[in-house]
Parts: structure tokens; sequence; C-alpha cells
């Protein structure tokens, strides 16, 4: 592993990320190879209704560089791991925000009626308030197979609002009082930019979700996750193929060793297969338009990798 330590703030060398088979430095870069699409994402469009500081694919209500995808696109990926017979367990839903996607509540449908495990992230404001009748019949028909992570940067409406933008914190939080009293399985997203440690973090989330009666474990680090932070900008080490070893990190671990996820370019004729949820506009993880041209390696050559998969040990799924 070459380059600075995570801990150093200057900013990333040029010369780094360049080549996606040797490091600045000359080493061989780490490659993940595909174990098994366990997961499979679907992002459902950039538009959002809010336009956050710091969001890492740049969604805000006139961001549509990455379409709506449809029902129809979503299901010849479904039909697909049929015919493949892949091991996936889950489909998980991004965006923007997916409620937002006119076509959202058919495909949470299509996909639990074939079996999946589903996962939604949202931030829990109105355009999922706007289904919470189909939601309600999706919770009863379907119970637990239905998750929905809900995004709460921090435990407070201030930091929580530097982040989303002022007004955001009560919808949010109504949205996620309305899931616990309706029992539905749902999660918290975090994100740890603040300087606390994480026990403090656990104990100021715990704090608010005691005070508001909402039924989530802020000590269960699959139901309050805390995503480490990214910033391309910022100089990271380089992932080297001795860095599994050095780091005793496991490549299997990563994101891409288990999930692609599908994306719709605007103007584009279909949609595309991509290596990591967190690397949507970068054409060098473009793997095809098929599940099956999909499964080829991965190189690690992005700060995000380095950052939030490999040192930070982040992942979007828990499964």
């Amino acid at each position: 592993m070459d380059g600075v330590s995570q801990s150093d703030s200057k900013s990333l060398d040029p010369k780094k990320f360049q080549d996606p088979n040797v490091t600045a430095a000359g080493e061989t870069r780490a490659r993940v190879s595909l174990d098994g699409l366990k997961t499979l994402w679907i992002n459902t469009g950039t538009l959002c209704n809010l336009t956050c500081a710091n969001c890492y694919i740049e969604s805000s209500p006139r961001n549509d560089r990455l379409s709506y995808i449809t029902t129809d696109e979503m299901r010849s990926y479904l039909d697909e791991i049929r015919d493949q017979e892949l091991e996936t367990e889950e489909i998980a839903f991004t965006g923007g925000e997916p409620f937002m996607n006119p076509d959202m509540m058919q495909m949470l449908e299509v996909t639990l009626a074939r079996g999946f495990q589903v996962l939604v992230l949202t931030n829990a404001m109105k355009p999922m308030r706007h289904h919470e009748s189909s939601l309600r019949k999706l919770k009863y028909w379907f119970d637990d197979k239905l998750e929905i992570r809900v995004s709460v940067d921090h435990y407070t409406q201030e930091l929580h609002e530097k982040e989303r933008g002022p007004g955001s914190w009560q919808p949010m939080l109504d949205g996620l009082i309305w899931l616990s009293r309706n029992n539905f399985n749902f999660d918290i997203g975090g994100r740890t930019p603040w300087g606390e440690d994480e026990a403090s973090m656990r104990e100021g989330y715990a704090k608010l979700f005691a005070e508001h009666d909402i039924l989530v474990d802020a000590n269960d680090p699959a139901k309050l996750v805390l995503f480490p932070e990214m910033d391309a900008n910022q100089d990271v080490p380089e992932i080297t193929d001795q860095c599994w070893s050095i780091l005793n990190v496991d490549p299997g671990a990563m994101m891409c060793a288990s999930s692609r996820m599908i994306v719709k370019r605007k103007g584009a004729e279909k949609p595309a297969v991509i290596a990591c949820t967190l690397l949507p506009y970068d054409e060098q993880f473009e793997l095809g338009t098929t599940l099956a041209e999909s499964s080829k390696d991965v190189a690690l050559n992005h700060p995000h990798c380095a950052t939030f998969c490999v040192l930070g040990g982040g992942a979007c799924s828990q499964g």
C-alpha cells in the first residue's frame, strides 16, 4: 500500500489512480473478483427532493444525469438472474430519492413477488409518505421482506440540516416515526464527518430514538449503519495486491465482490451495469449492459475504493 496515511489531509496526488493495472509507485493494483451476485442495486434516477451538501451522486431536483429506470428495464435483469440461476438474494434501490420514480411501487411489488429481499434507501420525506397506503399493502403481503433504510445524517437537527438543508429535519423525523408505528422493517443510515467517536454517536442516536419511541437498536451495527466519509479530492493510499495481507482485509468483503448496480444514463438506449454504487459516473467502472458481461474483475482504481471500502470498511448492504 503506497501513498500517505489515511489521516493525511493533503490534496490527492494527480499521479494516483491513473492506470487500472499499476499504482503511481509502479506496484500491481488490487483487483476484486465477483464471487457471486448477492445484491443487485437499481439506481432509480438521480432526481431528488433535496440537494444535500456532500451527496456523492450529486442528487437534486434538477440532476437527471441518471434517468428514471422503468419496471420493464428492471424486469429484464430479474429475468437474467432467473435464467442464469444466479445466487442473488437482494434487490436494493437507491437514487436520488427512489420514491420519486413513478414506477417505484410497481418495481417493489415485482421484486418482492419474485421472492427477493428488498432494500430501499430513502430520506423518508414527502415522496415516501405519498405512498403510505401502497407501502402498508406491501408490508401486509411481504412483511419483513421489504426493508427501508432512512438517511439520518446526525442525531441533532442542527447537523442533519447542515447536510440536508433547512426544514429537512422534521419531515424526516415524521417519516421515521410513521415507519416505526407501522412496524416496518427499517434501519438508519448515519454519517461520520462530525469528529465524534462511534460510541458517542450511537449514544446520541439512542437518545433520539428513545425520545420519539422509534424502535431501533442504536447499538446494532446492522440497524444503525454509520458510513465512512468519502472525498475524492483528499489524498489516500492506492490499494495494491499486497494490501490484502498487510491490512488483513478479505477482497471478498468488498462490495464489488458480491454486488453490481444498474443505471440508466440520460439519453442512453438501454441501462448499463456498473461495478459499484459509489461510482455511477466513472465510465471505467461500466461493465456492459447485461449481468453476464459484468462478471469481470474490478480494478480498485478510484479513491473511494480505498477510503470507503478497503480502509473505511463501508458496505451499502448489510447482507
